[in-house]
């Protein structure tokens, strides 16, 4: 039986193969501090090692106000450069972590996404947002740059000028319009937002999770390699399912016609 730790400022909760990771700071609009970054990188930690029955890794905001409105600006207020690098570093370490998950990781976006809160949404692999939701990059006016991936992940999800259009405005676009430019794949009302997510989730665990997290890492690796360089890797990781036992187990399933019943391995 799985065991999973009490956190100060996140919920970690692990259903039937779905792990959902909750910010748990609603007075602060769920705000990222160090601790909190902290807490995420422990419960990563547990997610890591278990994925043979963590399948699908939901991350949202508690209470209905918030996803993440942004880093928290009572700690950062007196840092110096010095520590302001560390609080960068400690973010972009966490939120690799969550791009490099083998595990489909889902960005359950329920209110503000804001600065930190784009971030950490963006370095997931699929957003579902609510159609209340705000998101921008409002650092510029705070006068400072986003530090925790900002310039790099939404530069990948909307394209450079749009990405330098909401740094350099510093103002929120709604839900109609992130879905429109590429931030948002799904928008759901408040009620329904955890029921599209939880519907995603389980088609995902009907398939082949081995290939699913293949085909996750391939997309990620390849995206921005030479066309021809990136199409020889994806041959090599499609020859590498093919020493799966899911790879049996699927194409068998389909010639006799019934749902297949992937082994994970």
């Amino acid at each position: 039986m799985l065991k999973l730790n009490t956190y100060e400022n996140i919920l970690l909760d692990v259903q039937a193969g779905i792990a959902t990771l909750t910010i748990n700071r609603p007075k602060s609009m769920n705000a990222l501090n160090t601790a909190t970054l902290n807490d995420i990188g422990a419960a990563l930690d547990v997610i890591k090692a278990n994925a043979d029955t963590i399948k699908v890794v939901i991350i949202t905001g508690a209470g209905p106000k918030a996803f993440v409105a942004g880093a928290d600006i009572a700690e950062m207020r007196d840092m110096n450069s010095l520590a302001a690098a560390e609080l960068s570093k400690t973010a972009h370490a966490t939120f690799g972590r969550i791009e490099n998950l083998s595990q489909l990781t889902i960005a359950a976006v329920n209110g503000y996404c804001l600065g930190g809160g784009l971030e950490l949404a963006a370095s997931c692999d699929i957003r579902v947002v609510s159609d209340r939701a705000k998101f921008g990059q409002p650092e510029v006016t705070l006068g400072i740059v986003p530090g925790f991936g900002g310039t790099q992940r939404l530069t990948r999800l909307v394209g450079r000028g749009k990405a330098k259009e909401m740094i350099a405005m510093g103002t929120m676009v709604d839900a109609q319009e992130a879905y429109r430019i590429g931030i948002a794949e799904e928008i759901a009302t408040p009620d329904e937002l955890m029921a599209k997510v939880d519907k995603i989730a389980q088609t995902v665990m009907k398939n082949g999770l081995i290939a699913v997290g293949m085909a996750k890492y391939v997309i990620d690796r390849a995206a921005d390699l030479p066309l021809d360089t990136a199409i020889d890797f994806e041959t090599q990781m499609w020859a590498q399912t093919f020493a799966t036992a899911d790879q049996t187990e699927g194409m068998t399933a389909f010639l006799e016609k019934r749902p297949a019943t992937f082994p994970g391995k």
